[in-house]
């Protein structure tokens, strides 16, 4: 069975207070975050664009990259005692909402 966010926020949580030595400043938390999406976009750069990827990199893949980011993202928010089960279901209703017919196709739309 798989993980609840919340869940994996508590993980975190712990590690961060036993071994982490505890959690760094939203300054700090925003750098790294940038520094995990710039290697992202830099794989995605590789591997889809024109960039090419030199021999002496390390291998790197997209799903390392972005839990990356999202374990800097649960850094961040239990650092600021968001609970993000609850924020990210806001957001998700917001947008199904909002966008529910943004994106498809107006032609489509008018033979609907």
């Amino acid at each position: 069975m798989a993980k609840s966010l919340a869940e994996w926020q508590t993980d975190v949580d712990r590690w961060i207070q036993t071994v982490g030595g505890g959690y760094w400043s939203p300054h700090a938390n925003l750098a790294r975050l940038a520094e995990e999406v710039g290697e992202l976009a830099r794989l995605i750069n590789h591997l889809y664009g024109p960039k090419p990827k030199k021999p002496e990199e390390p291998d790197q893949t997209l799903s390392e990259e972005i839990a990356d980011i999202l374990f800097v993202l649960i850094c961040l928010a239990n650092s600021q005692g968001i609970e993000l089960e609850p924020a990210l279901q806001k957001v998700l209703d917001k947008v199904w909402h909002r966008d529910r017919t943004r994106y498809q196709n107006p032609s489509r739309m008018e033979h609907d």
